[in-house]
């Protein structure tokens, strides 16, 4: 989600500014100028049109080659991001688990997501994403604790379903292309007043990052109904899912990050996920009468 950020320092940063070409291609994406509130393209549909019926029992195995969701798949983004006049590094890890939710009658992937800010946790977040019988990849809902000096603050979070108002809404369409219609991402009804959109702006590029070269990467720039000129702007390679993140407009934020690895986790280092994922779980209270997460079953070979 557009929140996402992190970073680990210096060296990371030396490394991306060594690249290029697809740098320069970023910094054409970034210094594009952002609409004036005045003319932001209109919505084509507001939110999306939810329906358990056009997904079936493999909605939990997300395959879309743009943003896989393979179990025990461990993604680790590094940049920086900005608070007032200050840069601070940040890191950002995402682990798929090996547990299934289902989440009003769809079976749904758990994605474990840490935010870290200068070496120390911020933020712990469980996602569920599924994918329907065309190929979009939708965001049922979440669950988001916030910490600070490794104290636990607080937490939001909506499920499809289950809190008044919240709504699903599609991460990665089944066939990304540029001039289609922006997409939902979800809705978070107040308090929460989450509402981010997605627009494909970009197919095509290849981009250089620490974890390696990445081509025919798709640009997705999110924003916010209540941020129409602030944007980030998110790189999607085939096959990984997010290697890059960038802003272009008046986000305040100003998050750059880059993927610096990309592994899959052994078995004894999925057991302590699960663990872990399995905590967060425990203290969602406001998710009411869902069924919990289950294991899914081993694969054979």
């Amino acid at each position: 989600m557009r929140r996402m950020a992190a970073c680990l320092g210096v060296a990371v940063l030396v490394g991306v500014a060594g690249c290029s070409s697809d740098t320069a291609n970023a910094k054409r994406l970034e210094t594009k100028p952002a609409p004036r509130r005045g003319e932001v393209p209109p919505l084509a549909d507001r939110y999306e049109d939810f329906d358990a019926a056009t997904f079936d029992a493999t909605s939990a195995n997300v395959d879309n080659q743009y943003l896989p969701q393979n179990p025990g798949s461990r993604l680790v983004l590094a940049g920086s991001d900005q608070h007032g006049n200050r840069r601070s590094a940040h890191r950002v890890e995402i682990i798929v688990t090996d547990l299934t939710r289902k989440i009003d009658g769809v079976e749904t992937a758990v994605v474990w997501e840490r935010d870290f800010v200068k070496g120390t946790l911020t933020e712990a977040e469980l996602m569920y994403l599924a994918q329907d019988t065309a190929g979009n990849v939708w965001h049922l809902g979440e669950y988001s604790e916030v910490y600070e000096d490794g104290e636990l603050l607080g937490a939001t979070g909506f499920l499809q379903g289950y809190l008044p108002g919240a709504r699903a809404g599609i991460v990665m369409p089944a066939d990304p292309r540029t001039g289609t219609p922006s997409f939902s991402e979800g809705l978070g009804p107040p308090p929460i007043n989450w509402n981010d959109r997605g627009r494909v702006v970009a197919t095509g590029r290849t981009t250089r990052v620490p974890a390696g070269r990445y081509d025919d990467a798709v640009v997705i720039e999110e924003y916010s109904e209540g941020e129409p000129t602030s944007f980030q702007l998110k790189y999607y390679a085939p096959g990984v899912g997010n290697v890059r993140v960038g802003w272009r407009g008046e986000d305040e934020s100003r998050e750059k990050l880059v993927l610096t690895k990309a592994v899959t986790l052994t078995a004894s280092e999925m057991d302590a996920v699960r663990a872990a994922a399995g905590e967060l779980e425990g203290r969602a209270r406001m998710y009411g009468t869902p069924p919990p997460a289950e294991r899914r079953p081993p694969t054979s070979g």
